[in-house]
Parts: C-alpha cells; structure tokens; sequence
C-alpha cells in the first residue's frame, strides 16, 4: 500500500520530497561513488535519518548517503532508477511481488552473496515478518523500521460526543455512518488522491468475509480468482459504505502524503481512520497534545457476519525493508552489509523507534516495550502483529507492479461508482488471464 507506507509526508502530493542528509551524510544521489539509500518522509523517518547520521559519524569510510523522499513520488522514481540501473545501494521497499520482480530482474543480490553466515542478520527478527523478505528460500531483504499492521484509529472524544463506542462489527459500523453526519462530523476520513487508502478497505473485508486463501489464490494467479464471491461482496460493501455518507466529503481530493487526512481525525473533523501503524508517528509529531490527554483510541478492524476469515488476522505491511542493489559496487555493498550489521536495530536505533511510537520486529522486546512512555499502544501493536493467525502484505505491494497499479486504478473507479462490484472483479480477473 501504499504502503505502505504508506506514511504522513512533508510536501503535497506528487512532489519529490528531497530531504538529503546534511554534512557527513553528503547530497549526492546513486550516481556517485559513494553508498547510498533512499527512504521515505514520514513515518519513521526521524529513526532512518538519524541512524544514518550516528553511522556516518562513526564510520566515515563507510558514509552512505541519504535522500528521503513522499511515498508516491518514490515509488515512481525507483522504478525508474532500477530500470535504468541507477538505483541507490540500499533500496527502499516493502517485499511481495515488488521485490520478487527485482530478483527476477537480477537487480537485488541475495544475503547469501554478501556475507558468510545470514543468520548473523536474520535471527534476530520475528519470523512473520523477515518471511517478507524473503524469495525462493532466499532473504534479499532486511526489515528497517517497525511493524506496520492497518489499525482503526478513532477519536474519543467526538465518540463522547455522540455517546458510542468503537464498532465491533460491520453493522456496527455503518449505524455509527448517520449519527455522526447527524452531528456534522465525518464518520471516516480518507486520502483517496493517493489510491493505496482505498485498498485497505477492501484487504480487510475480503479477509474478513472469506479468510486468507481467497488472496492466497488472487496472488498464485488463478485464473477467475478476482470474482470470488467474497471479492464481490466486499465490492458491494464498499459501494454501501460510500453511497451512506461513510467518508468525509471530498475524500478524492485529500493526499495522503500531505497528512491532510490525519489531520482531519486529532482537529475533530472525522470520527475515525483506517490506516497503518505508522499514522501514529506522525500523529504524535504533529498533535502530541491529542494523544497526551488520551483522545486518540485505536481499535482492530470491525468482524463481518457469517465470514469464514479470523478476526485476528491483519493486514499492512509486516515493515519496509532494505535491499541492496545488485549494480551497486562491491565497495559499496559491503558497506551496505557494514550498516545493516552494526548500524540496524543497535540500541539507539530501537529505543529511537520506540520513542517514536513505533515496534522493531524484533523477537523478545516486551521488556523493553513496557519502559516506553506509551506502553498500552506499542503493546498492543506488538501482540496484534506477532500474534495474527495472518498477516497479509498489502496488494499492491504483494502482486507484481502492473498487476497492481490495475488494482488501484480499478478500484478507485469502484469506490466513485464507475465500476460496479461486478465490472471490478472482471476486470482484475483480466489482468490475470493476460499473464
């Protein structure tokens, strides 16, 4: 998802937030001979920044260079760069099929090239969440930040407001859709420019609806995969959701990099806010006021009558990820490999993450989690993605890139009623029948 990041940015829509590390950090792009990474704004960007600067300070011999960019913009720029062999040493991403087509591409090297023993690395990751990184038994990619499950966010007080609580099913849900527009509050908030928001909605009900092997078989290509019966429902129940009011009006307008939607839920504007983890960063960064005084309250998303899916499973992204670029040089690999040893995930790094708001996917954390200023959430965040019978990465990021820039075309058309539930499921199952 966009992703997810996926991840409040600093600069609107569509524009390139380059923010180059400054001094030992350099502000060269991959083009130059020394290492390089590019990361996203937002999020736990404070983390990566910051890392980096403690590593470049420490190893000068080793500097890797950083530029940040919003998510949207990055996406498109590293497509280009790994087409055109220019990409950073370090690549930014969120493994699935992205990451598979670059193995496919022989432009990411796998662990095993690069240092004796993987293990060294790997071991000291949750499971679930290294899998990510992982291609035909091989890792190609490292974690980098915290886990990043999709969590309902909601404002307590405009709950207060209206005397509800946070609903634990769909019909619960939509209930809440006219009494909060009754009050002239948006019951959801949502940034629809930027397409990935949306498809959060429908992982989740699909999931919900008919479990996990209903993506199991969208994702192995199944031929009519897309027209499942818990694909059109979950259609069906988007268009519902729309057609009542759900979403703040104008939702197609607002850009998710530009944190406008966020800003909609801690300024009172919108009761409540699908999104993953790493919303609350950046919530904490600009409203820490809200959050203090115990207004924000998160939630898992609502269960569905009669769905075959586990309410326990989620979906999101299990973290973004390091890669390391296969037209790098050995020199700068090998500080690549230096970084992600000594530099990821030190003490200063988790703390940091922590201190954040954030939850390193790392196993046997809970003490440390318990010392935290915020214990309750980070907590939660940790057992609901350690724990999930599933844990789905986000579609777009799990199907191959054409596959899923269809997808989020396709279903931004759904969401605006150009394309009923029916015209959606045909017209991704096409996508499958052309491969």
């Amino acid at each position: 998802m966009a992703l997810g990041t996926r991840r409040t940015a600093l600069l609107a829509a569509g524009t390139a937030a380059v923010l180059a590390l400054t001094a030992a950090c350099g502000s060269g792009g991959p083009s130059r001979t020394e290492p390089s990474a590019w990361a996203l704004t937002g999020g736990d960007e404070q983390t990566i920044r910051s890392s980096f600067e403690a590593w470049n300070q420490s190893n000068p011999d080793n500097a890797i260079n950083v530029d940040f960019f919003a998510n949207d913009a990055y996406k498109q720029k590293i497509r280009t760069a790994i087409g055109a062999g220019d990409a950073p040493t370090l690549i930014f991403g969120w493994g699935g099929g992205t990451l598979r087509s670059w193995v496919s591409a022989d432009k990411v090297v796998p662990l095993s090239e690069l240092v004796e023993d993987p293990a060294t690395l790997t071991d000291r990751f949750l499971p679930s969440v290294l899998d990510t990184g992982v291609v035909d038994g091989e890792t190609y990619a490292l974690p980098n930040n915290g886990m990043q499950p999709v969590l309902l966010y909601y404002n307590k007080k405009l709950f207060d407001r209206i005397d509800a609580q946070p609903p634990k099913t769909w019909d619960e849900l939509m209930d809440l859709v006219p009494r909060f527009r009754a009050e002239g509050i948006a019951p959801l908030e949502m940034g629809g420019q930027s397409k990935w928001p949306q498809l959060m909605w429908l992982e989740y009900l699909v999931d919900r609806i008919g479990g996990p092997e209903v993506f199991d078989a969208i994702a192995a290509n199944e031929p009519g995969a897309w027209s499942h019966p818990a694909v059109k429902r979950a259609g069906e129940m988007i268009r519902e959701l729309v057609e009542a009011g759900g979403f703040v009006d104008g939702y197609n307008s607002i850009a998710a990099d530009s944190g406008a939607d966020a800003a909609l839920l801690y300024t009172d504007k919108a009761a409540m806010y699908l999104m993953g983890s790493w919303a609350y960063p950046s919530i904490m960064d600009s409203a820490p006021q809200f959050i203090r005084d115990g207004h924000l309250g998160y939630t898992t998303f609502p269960t569905v009558d009669d769905g075959e899916g586990d309410p326990a499973n989620i979906v999101g992204n299990p973290a973004n990820y390091w890669a390391i670029s296969a037209d790098a040089t050995e020199k700068q690999q090998d500080a690549a490999v230096a970084y992600l040893t000594d530099g990821m995930f030190n003490d200063d790094y988790v703390d940091t993450l922590l201190d954040n708001g954030s939850v390193p996917p790392l196993k046997g954390i809970e003490d440390r989690i318990s010392d935290t200023d915020d214990p309750e959430y980070l907590s939660f965040v940790y057992s609901l993605a350690s724990e999930a019978p599933n844990f789905e990465l986000s579609w777009d990021q799990a199907l191959s890139p054409s596959q899923a820039d269809a997808l989020l075309t396709n279903l931004e058309q759904l969401f605006t009623g150009q394309k009923s539930p029916e015209e959606f499921c045909a017209a991704m199952d096409s996508t499958i029948e052309q491969k």
